[in-house]
């Protein structure tokens, strides 16, 4: 029997549909394992009594604080704004100083209390003006208004102390139940069951007084008799050990055992979940339960602290042991609940929380798609399309991998798939769907289509594109194939059709086709669905028995809805971040199961969305502690009182400031985004952050602003801290006015300084002046005599060019006569010719042509003849002329006309010139005269 307990458990808790649980290990509030007792304060941060301490939980971060003995800590009780804590041999409360921090005091040293060897406080409860203190071996009740205390005692082991409506009760071992009244202990049962169990505690349910024992369930008295409670639960409860419990506001009732986790039990007693280690608690020996405000359910653990969100809109179905898979797409069919896995096709009845996933034969593989087309369900698979009949399967459709089905306009019994092939027609024939044909012309994998009209199709591949094909008639084969270059291929994209329009959706937003255009035009309505700097995926599902769109983000998952005042549809974001939904990016699916239910695919099982639960609350933000610190002799940190303004030196220009939300859904993640005006004047961007810390900052006045937001919805409050940095001692009054009399003196200094400089520097000047007019006037003088040089310079050039120039007049004038003579000398003898020769003869002799040579050579070169005459005495005048013709560089041809001889004849004046000038054999006489 035991092990069909123990099956039925196991097979239990792995099928269900649980709360989420945000879990809190040793790691995370950085104490011991064990936690003995929790409760909450108005401010709605939560209290636990640890083995090292109290700890403090404001949403954001843990503190704990040690006991005034190091002792554990035992029991904690918020009444009011204090805390009341139970150890060892003391008990004591806390309270918050300006600082932000808990500091204690010991309330049972003030009222001097002798405690009995090893006695520790395990219960607090306030009732009216007193505060009771349940140890195991008494109750000390304290009186708030006269500081007094009483003692209650019993002859046993006080195992629990309870309240009950406006009632104290405490069980006394094997001696009974007892009431206490007007400070005394008086005995209500001590039948048999009393006393042959430990009460774990006592309800007031339905008019009647329950009373829950740790191994045999609950009892019921009337009168005085005792009578077993019979409920549904009693085989479980039976076998297990109950530890703690409480009854929630809705009257249902929270079990933690021993070794089991905890049972949430119905008003009627009914099982509603069970969850231990296996499904989400991190240990399975809960020591205590306690309801928040906003029905959050603790549990104060063997191994940690646990959150359990009862009135979360999500549950979660987890494949723990991976035997359903990642879950593709999900559909409610005829009552039953079909998931389509990475592993195959899987199903159970719809309203069932307790019947396990079956999979359904021949379905082994990735399932792609689920639809329903006229009550028949197809399966688009790896393997093919199978049609579901009865949870069964028949692959109808031999052409792998179908991504999804579609009706054709106008065409009955006719179904366009997308493959990995491409495209496909399916026809039903005599009741039965076949393969009519494949489509020639196009074989893009088509995960993403949609029908424009009956022939013409838009298909999406994220790596490829968008692509519109043209399709003949019979649909057998592709017209043509147009890719829209309107739109980008993006990684993740797809494409769907909603309300008629279809609609592509990739990292810059949504975009709708528009058929007059012939293109995609950007979509700034469903574009908020998800933006550039939150994209995860663009895959976009519709939902058509609700008519949603549904998108996903990084934060979100977003939904359109219509809105009742006007035609232009309602953007709405649901809080459940990418990072908790374990989802594969791109495959994202969600499909209406019933009422405003919804189930959403994960990696790891299904979340279910109920959207009726999505109540939006109003939530605050508090700073809970600022502090400052200096780099100065090392770093150093204060506290700060944030009820104060705070005037901070220059050197404290380092502050810290913690701030907090206490909201305790798991997938509702307070975000935070702050300020600091006086220097950044902006918004920070939202972070999950709780801390702002601020170095070095330059003295001034500043004002601190944050804010806080839960998915959507921003913090009813905007919590500020204004405080100001000195200015630093080196631009103080004082310091300034040391600065304009250390100024002014300086400048009159300088002034003094500076009036002896000038003067030594106006003389200087003068003098320098003065040098500079005798040096222009110098080099005016110097400029006059290179432009006189120029001038002659450019004279000589003259000379030179009018030289060059008589000379080769010569040499063309007595070539010319040396060619006439030579043509008459041809002729024969004539006495008028010879006269002519003779004529000719004079002319090619003529003095005056050598004069007029010679009077411009001496104008280019006056000095030359002077100068090769007093060196060589022994020259003739002829010899000057050939001296003054290579003087020149003429050549022996160049020169012979001018001497009326053969250039031979030159060639011996030359030779005759250079005997007469004793020049070596080897020197060149040209050389010669021209470096003279």
């Amino acid at each position: 029997m035991f092990f069909l307990f123990i099956f039925y458990t196991c097979f239990f808790l792995e099928s269900q549909e649980r709360p989420p649980i945000q879990v809190y290990t040793p790691a995370d509030y950085k104490a011991e394992n064990q936690n003995w007792s929790i409760s909450q304060s108005k401010e709605k941060y939560i209290y636990a009594a640890n083995n090292k301490g109290l700890l403090e939980f404001n949403g954001a971060k843990w503190t704990l604080y040690t006991s005034i003995n190091q002792t554990t800590i035992r029991s904690v009780e918020v009444i009011d704004n204090t805390i009341y804590t139970g150890s060892y041999r003391e008990f004591g409360y806390w309270n918050r100083n300006s600082y932000g921090k808990l500091e204690y005091t010991s309330l049972s040293e003030k009222l001097g209390i002798s405690f009995l060897d090893d006695e520790e406080i395990w219960k607090i409860i306030s009732i009216d003006d007193f505060i009771l203190f349940q140890s195991l071996s008494r109750i000390y009740v304290f009186n708030q208004k006269k500081q007094t205390y009483l003692i209650i005692a019993s002859n046993t082991t006080i195992y629990k102390m309870f309240k009950v409506n406006e009632s104290i009760y405490f069980q006394s071992v094997k001696d009974g139940v007892y009431e206490i009244e007007n400070g005394k202990s008086k005995l209500i049962s001590n039948n048999r069951i009393l006393n042959e169990n430990l009460l774990v505690n006592i309800f007031y349910h339905h008019g009647r007084i329950l009373f829950q024992t740790e191994d045999n369930g609950f009892y019921q008295m009337e009168n005085i008799e005792f009578k077993k409670w019979e409920i549904s639960a009693n085989t479980v409860l039976s076998k297990i050990r109950i530890y703690s419990s409480t009854q929630l506001k809705d009257k249902s009732f929270l079990l933690g055992s021993i070794s089991s986790g905890v049972i949430h039990l119905t008003p009627k007693g009914d099982i509603n979940y069970q969850i231990d280690h296996t499904n989400g608690l991190s240990n399975n020996t809960v020591l205590s339960v306690f309801e928040d405000v906003e029905n959050n359910i603790w549990l104060g653990l063997e191994n940690g602290i646990n959150c359990i969100n009862i009135k979360s809109p999500f549950s979660i179905y987890e494949d723990q042991h991976g035997n359903v898979g990642s879950v593709n797409t999900s559909i409610n069919f005829n009552g039953y609940l079909y998931l389509g896995t990475n592993q195959g096709l899987f199903y159970k009845p719809i309203d069932s929380n307790t019947d396990e996933f079956k999979l359904i034969d021949g379905t082994q593989g990735a399932v792609w798609c689920l639809t329903n087309i006229d009550n028949t369900l197809f399966c688009g698979h790896n393997s093919g399309t199978f049609l579901i009949e009865e949870r069964e399967a028949k692959l109808a459709i031999d052409v792998l991998g179908t991504w999804g089905i579609k009706r054709i306009e106008n065409k009955k019994d006719v179904l366009l798939q997308g493959n990995y092939n491409g495209l496909n027609i399916i026809e039903k024939v005599n009741g039965k769907w076949q393969l009519k044909n494949k489509i020639n012309g196009f074989d893009i994998s088509s995960r993403y289509f949609e029908m424009l009209n009956s022939t013409e199709v838009v298909v999406s591949h994220e790596y490829k594109g968008v692509f519109k094909i043209k399709l003949e008639d019979d649909l057998t084969k592709v017209k043509t194939v147009f890719q829209d270059t309107s739109v980008s291929k993006g990684a993740k994209s797809s494409l769907i059709k909603y309300n008629g329009n279809i609609l592509y959706a990739y990292n810059e937003g949504v975009f709708k086709y528009n058929i007059k255009a012939q293109k995609f035009i950007k979509d700034t309505i469903f574009s908020e669905l998800f933006n550039k700097d939150e994209y995860t995926s663009g895959k976009l599902v519709v939902d058509s028995k609700s008519g949603k769109l549904w998108g996903f983000s990084n934060y979100n998952i977003s939904y359109v809805s219509p809105r009742k005042l006007s035609n232009i549809p309602n953007i709405n974001k649901i809080s459940l971040p990418s990072s908790l939904r374990n989802d594969v990016s791109g495959y994202e699916n969600i499909a209406f199961l019933k009422d405003n239910l919804y189930l959403y695919g994960t990696s790891q099982g299904y979340i279910l969305i109920d959207l009726d639960k999505m109540v939006s609350k109003p939530f605050k933000i508090n700073i809970t502690s600022i502090s400052i610190s200096t780099y100065k002799h090392g770093y150093k940190s204060n506290l700060i009182d944030k009820s104060l303004t705070g005037d901070f030196k220059s050197n404290e220009n380092n502050i810290e400031l913690e701030f907090s939300t206490p909201e305790y859904e798991k997938y509702n993640i307070p975000e935070y985004q702050f300020k600091l005006n006086g220097i950044y004047e902006e918004w920070s961007t939202w972070s999950a952050n709780s801390s702002a810390l601020f170095e070095n900052l330059p003295y001034g006045n500043y004002t601190f602003y944050v804010r806080s937001r839960l998915g959507n919805q921003i913090s009813e409050n905007t919590e500020s801290y204004t405080f100001s940095i000195e200015r630093p001692w080196y631009i103080s009054n004082i310091a300034i006015a040391g600065y304009f009399l250390f100024i002014l003196l300086f400048s009159v200094l300088m002034h003094n300084i500076y009036k002896q400089y000038y003067k030594k520097q106006r003389e200087k000047l003068l003098q320098k002046t003065q040098q500079e007019l005798e040096l222009k006037e110098l080099e005016n003088k110097e400029q006059l005599m290179r432009f006189n040089n120029d001038k002659l310079k450019q004279d000589i050039e003259n000379k030179n060019r009018e030289l060059d120039i008589s000379t080769m007049s010569l040499i063309k004038k007595n070539e010319f006569l040396n060619n006439i003579k030579k043509e008459l000398q041809k002729t024969k003898d004539d006495k008028n010719l010879k006269q002519v020769i003779k004529i000719i003869d004079k002319n090619l002799n003529n003095t005056d042509d050598w004069h007029a040579f010679e009077e411009a050579f001496n104008n280019a070169d006056k000095d030359f003849l002077k100068k090769i005459k007093t060196q060589h005495p022994s020259l003739t005048s002829n010899d000057l002329r050939l001296c003054a013709y290579l003087r020149l560089n003429l050549s022996s041809k160049e020169i012979a006309p001018l001497l009326n001889i053969s250039p031979r004849s030159v060639e011996v004046k030359r030779y005759r010139l250079r005997k007469k000038m004793n020049l070596e054999h080897d020197a060149s006489l040209t050389d010669y005269i021209l470096k003279i």
